[in-house]
């Protein structure tokens, strides 16, 4: 007996012992701050910005029927048919017309192509025309694609301000939702202007122009569908001018692997940029075939930036640069296509600042609440259960230690919802140590020896402790999973003290009781 004493001993105090280490590690800087090294504290106890942004995935999904209706009249110039899309209203759908009945059966096998298949449902609708409709399932994969594009670009650009422990996640409470929390950032503005700029940097063939007006650019007909007219300035700095190109990028913000800040031979700032392997040898292919007769725009956030002569093949490497360039912008710019283009514009819908002094306040309230909530159930256990209390509140105690140590060693972050974690979890214990102790109680009134009655008291109390843990870790997973912000916050400490009261409640008491009852001899007695 005193040899199994001796070795839970030991146990106890190594869990001790690392939970502790958990909680300060090695100290620096102070004992509060090296606990904060370990334990972060959240947007609702820091103080920090707030965002819920819409992220508009219909764009996407415009932006990946453009490329197929590019790749698709490519296909078809041998049959004398053209893809168009009629209706903007109806992104998802492209039409087909100029087939001829000699040719339909061809045109249709092109449709129906390995590249197209899996992605859109063909019909035919009379007259040698066809539509494409992408099907449902594609729409929700593309949708979730650039809702997860757009959090890892989000989070690549966060973390390029150096913001520490910042919350970006999918918000379930909405469709295409994301939730941006910053800690310790509180000027919203700028963080919005980082996050919105698509940043989207595309290269598109020239159809004709530069123009001096829109009217100049429509004297001569109407914009084909597959083309646009955009905005940007005349050669050397000069005013504005109009262009229509082709409404399909050669390359685009996705196809960028990396962009840096230079100079040009002049020592103005501009951007030099280096593209993916595959959009290289798109560029190349398109560059080899259009060398010089064709040119190029380059277009930065619906703007022409630049038009240029094709006089060579290119392959990886660019640079945007013009007069209206300054370092800071250069510097600003780069660092987005850097970290990766929008794959669609966003929209805010809710931002929110939480000053510093009332995430002071909400720490000193929870603080207070929690240590008043362990004195008050400490005291009550102290004079219900007399000596024993003595026991349940030292388990109560090592409880906390354990929770705060596993927050520390998993790097966890603390919210306001966290801290009434914590507190619950304080009350799950005490639950737990008054099952056991009115088992205790029960076998004791049946006559049996103190020893006998802990064994019976435990082994009957741990079947019921077990069966309600484990539905409330349950509850608390579906939480974390599910859950948002502080809720989650909420669930991990749960989920963490839970863990924690198993140990203590029946491992640490259990063995308190033993160690008691041992220095009493076989004639004990117990108080409680």
């Amino acid at each position: 007996m005193n040899k199994n004493l001796g070795t839970k001993a030991i146990l106890i105090l190594v869990v001790l012992l690392g939970c502790a280490y958990g909680i300060v590690g090695i100290p620096h800087g102070g004992l509060k701050q090296s606990i904060l090294n370990r334990i972060h504290l959240g947007l609702d106890l820091k103080g920090g910005t707030h965002l819920v942004l819409q992220v508009h995935v219909e764009e996407a999904i415009n932006s990946a029927t453009d490329r197929d209706m590019q790749s698709l009249n490519t296909a078809l110039a041998t049959y004398g048919a053209t893809a168009t899309k009629l209706d903007p209203k109806h992104p998802e759908t492209i039409t087909i017309s100029g087939a001829t009945p000699a040719n339909q059966s061809d045109v249709r096998s092109v449709l129906t192509g390995s590249e197209y298949q899996s992605l859109y449902s063909v019909s035919s609708t009379g007259n040698g025309n066809f539509t494409m409709t992408m099907n449902q399932t594609s729409i929700r994969d593309l949708e979730q694609r650039t809702l997860d594009t757009s959090i890892e670009t989000i989070r690549a650009r966060v973390d390029a301000l150096g913001v520490s422990e910042p919350q970006i996640e999918q918000y379930n409470l909405g469709d295409n939702e994301i939730l941006v929390q910053l800690p310790g950032i509180d000027d919203a503005g700028h963080v919005e202007d980082i996050i919105q700029s698509t940043a989207k940097l595309e290269i598109h063939p020239v159809v004709s122009g530069p123009y001096s007006t829109e009217a100049d650019a429509t004297a001569s007909g109407p914009i084909p569908p597959d083309a646009e007219l955009l905005k940007g300035t005349a050669g050397n700095g000069g005013g504005t001018a109009y262009y229509i190109l082709k409404r399909a990028a050669i390359v685009e913000g996705t196809d960028f692997r990396d962009a840096q800040p230079s100079t040009d031979e002049n020592g103005r700032p501009d951007i030099t940029f280096t593209l993916t392997t595959d959009a290289g040898d798109r560029f190349y292919k398109y560059t080899d075939a259009n060398k010089g007769t064709g040119s190029m725009a380059i277009v930065l956030e619906n703007t022409i930036r630049e038009v240029a002569g094709i006089e060579g093949a290119i392959r990886e490497q660019g640079r945007i640069s013009g007069g209206g360039i300054s370092q800071e912008y250069a510097q600003s710019l780069s660092m987005m296509l850097r970290t990766g283009s929008l794959p669609a514009s966003i929209s805010y819908l809710e931002t929110r600042t939480v000053g510093p002094s009332l995430g002071a306040e909400s720490i000193h309230a929870g603080v207070v609440a929690a240590i008043a909530g362990m004195l008050a159930v400490m005291v009550f256990m102290l004079v219900y259960y007399k000596g024993a209390g003595i026991n349940a509140d030292l388990a109560l105690i090592l409880n906390l230690v354990i929770l705060l140590g596993f927050m520390g060693f998993f790097s966890a972050t603390l919210t306001l919802p966290g801290i009434a974690g914590v507190i619950l979890t304080i009350g799950m214990g005490v639950d737990s140590n008054v099952l056991i102790f009115e088992r205790i109680r029960e076998e004791l009134r049946l006559g049996k020896t103190a020893a006998i009655a802990v064994q019976d008291g435990f082994a009957h109390a741990w079947i019921t402790i077990i069966d309600t843990h484990v539905t409330t870790v349950v509850s608390a997973l579906i939480l974390l999973v599910f859950g948002s912000g502080p809720v989650k916050g909420f669930a991990l400490t749960l989920i963490f003290g839970l863990l924690a009261n198993i140990f203590t409640a029946v491992f640490v008491s259990r063995t308190i009781f033993d160690w008691s009852l041992s220095k009493k001899g076989r004639d004990a007695v117990l108080s409680i």
